[in-house]
């Protein structure tokens, strides 16, 4: 199994606030600042893909998105998720339903990680480009919040012995 932390966006960009899971993972690579066992990837709407890539084993994933949950438009919500809590749905190979890609990826002969989501209220998800106001906001946030969740889940690497 490998090891490490895979940081996935996911989210339809050309659907208004649900572009937030790219646009946190963009802001995450310019940065360049995560731990060498972290790969951050725009999955987008390619549920394949990430299931696939689920399959090479990772010790944790963290899923970027865009999470309607209660509250105002840019609200972020951490939350841990497991398999009991994706219940099953229709696999869709050309869709980006997330918990549908993560509850049946077993059907795929792969094992969920310990999987933790990283969601933003929109404020609305139709057709047109760009965050609203509320939800590019809470961008930064999240980007924080990314950085903080991968360093607890993987430690520092252990400084090199320097040589007298």
């Amino acid at each position: 199994m490998a090891d490490g932390v895979l940081v996935a966006g996911v989210g339809n960009l050309f659907l208004g606030d649900d572009g937030f899971g790219p646009e946190v993972v963009r802001q995450l690579l310019l940065a360049e600042d995560l731990p060498p066992r972290v790969r951050v990837v725009d999955y987008g709407i390619r549920g394949m893909h990430l299931a696939y890539d689920l399959l090479a084993g990772y010790e944790a994933l963290v899923l970027v998105d865009a999470y309607p949950g209660d509250g105002p438009p840019g609200r972020l919500t951490l939350l841990e998720v497991g398999a009991e809590h994706l219940g099953t749905g229709e696999f869709d190979a050309h869709g980006m339903n997330p918990a549908s890609m993560l509850a049946n990826l077993d059907q795929l002969g792969g094992t969920l990680p310990v999987t933790y989501i990283v969601g933003c209220t929109p404020a609305g998800v139709e057709e047109g480009i760009g965050l609203s106001e509320a939800v590019a906001a809470a961008v930064p946030h999240a980007v924080d919040a990314v950085r903080t969740l991968v360093r607890r889940l993987v430690p520092a690497e252990p400084a090199e012995p320097r040589s007298s």
